[in-house]
C-alpha cells in the first residue's frame, strides 16, 4: 500500500508532468513584441516565417520564433496581409500600396497596379490577396473618400502574373475583407454586411449568396469546392458543405468577435479573435471548443499546418502553437 508520503509524491508527479505538456503543446505567448498592433502572419515551413502590422512593421524569422529581425519596407502605411504562393513568391499588401518577392523574401519591391486617375478621386485600401496560379491573382478591399469612408467595393484582377491589373465590376458597394481560392475556377470573397460572393469562372463574375447574417464577415477559408467556412463580428461562425448554396450558421456560446478562421487538415481548425480568443474543431468546424490563449489581447491574424500555428494581435503579441 502506498504511504501518504509517496500518495503526494506521485501527485506532485503528475502536476509537474502536465506542466511540462502544457508548456510543449497549446498556445504560449512568443517573445517578439512590436510597437503596434500585428495583423498579418505567414510561414512557409516551420521555421520560416514573417509578422506584420502598423505602420509597415515587418519581421521574419528562420528558426521557428526563437529570433525574429525587423525588416526595412518602404512604407508606413499599414500591412493587412501577407502571402506567398510558393517558397519564393510572396505579396502583402499595405493600405494602397502592393509589395512583392520573388526572393524567398529576401527583399520587398513595390509594385503599382494601378493608376491615380483610376478610381476618379477615391483612394484604395488593398486589405486581401491571392494567387491562384502563376498567372492568376485577385486584390480586394475598398475605395476611401477624403474622409476615409468606404463609399465603394473594390476587386482587381491580373492574368498575367501580375505585370497588368484590371477593376473587376461588382454590384455591392461595401467594404471587402478577405478572400480565398482553391483553383483557378473556384473563390470565395467575404466583406460588410454579411457578403459573399462566389466565381466559377476565374473571377469574371461574382454571384451573391445567401449568408444567413448580417454581421460583417472577415475571413473565409475554403479546403475544396464544396466545405467552406466565413467568421465575423459578434461570434458569426459559418459552414457550408455545397459550395455556398447553403449557408449554415454554427451555434456557440463565444459571442467575440471572430477575425480569422484557418483548417490545417480536413478536420481540424481554428479560429482567433477579440479577447485573446482561440477555438478549436476536430469535427469539419461542426462544433468549437475554447482553448488557452495566455492573453487577452484581440487576436487580427492567423496561420496553422498540422503540427504547427501562429496567431498575431494588438500590441504586438505574437503567440505559438506547437502540437
Amino acid at each position: 500500500m502506498f504511504s501518504i508520503k509517496n500518495t503526494i509524491l506521485l501527485l506532485l508527479f503528475v502536476l509537474s508532468t502536465a506542466q511540462i505538456f502544457r508548456a510543449q503543446s497549446g498556445w504560449s505567448v512568443n517573445q517578439n513584441k512590436s510597437a503596434g498592433d500585428l495583423v498579418a502572419v505567414y510561414f512557409t515551413s516551420s521555421d520560416k516565417g514573417w509578422i506584420a502590422g502598423d505602420k509597415g512593421y515587418l519581421a521574419f524569422t528562420k528558426d521557428g520564433g526563437k529570433n525574429w529581425a525587423r525588416q526595412a519596407l518602404n512604407t508606413d502605411e499599414n500591412i493587412n496581409e501577407i502571402y506567398f504562393r510558393s517558397d519564393n513568391n510572396g505579396y502583402l499588401v499595405a493600405g494602397k500600396k502592393m509589395f512583392i518577392t520573388r526572393d524567398a523574401g529576401k527583399s520587398w519591391q513595390e509594385t503599382k497596379i494601378y493608376n491615380s486617375s483610376d478610381f476618379k478621386g477615391l483612394t484604395p485600401e488593398f486589405l486581401s490577396i491571392r494567387f491562384p496560379d502563376k498567372k492568376l491573382g485577385f486584390v480586394v478591399g475598398s475605395l476611401l473618400n477624403k474622409n476615409e469612408e468606404v463609399v465603394d467595393s473594390l476587386v482587381m484582377r491580373t492574368n498575367d502574373g501580375g505585370e497588368t491589373w484590371s477593376r473587376i465590376a461588382i454590384t455591392p458597394k461595401v467594404e471587402l475583407y478577405h478572400l480565398d481560392f482553391v483553383s483557378g475556377s473556384y473563390g470565395w470573397i467575404v466583406g460588410d454586411k454579411g457578403l459573399i460572393l462566389m466565381t466559377y469562372d476565374g473571377g469574371l463574375s461574382w454571384i451573391k449568396q445567401k449568408s444567413g447574417t448580417d454581421k460583417a464577415l472577415y475571413n473565409v477559408d475554403f479546403r475544396d469546392e464544396s466545405e467552406g467556412y466565413a467568421v465575423g463580428a459578434k461570434g458569426v461562425i459559418l459552414r457550408t458543405e455545397d459550395g455556398g448554396q447553403i449557408w449554415e450558421t454554427v451555434r456557440t456560446n463565444f459571442p467575440a468577435t471572430f477575425m480569422r478562421v484557418d483548417f490545417a487538415d480536413a478536420k481540424n481548425g481554428w479560429i482567433v479573435g477579440y479577447g485573446g480568443s482561440i477555438l478549436r474543431s476536430s469535427d469539419r468546424g461542426k462544433t468549437w471548443i475554447q482553448q488557452a490563449s495566455d492573453t487577452k489581447a484581440n487576436l487580427y491574424g492567423l496561420f496553422t499546418a498540422k503540427k504547427y500555428g501562429w496567431a498575431v494581435g494588438a500590441s504586438g503579441v505574437v503567440l505559438q502553437y506547437q502540437k
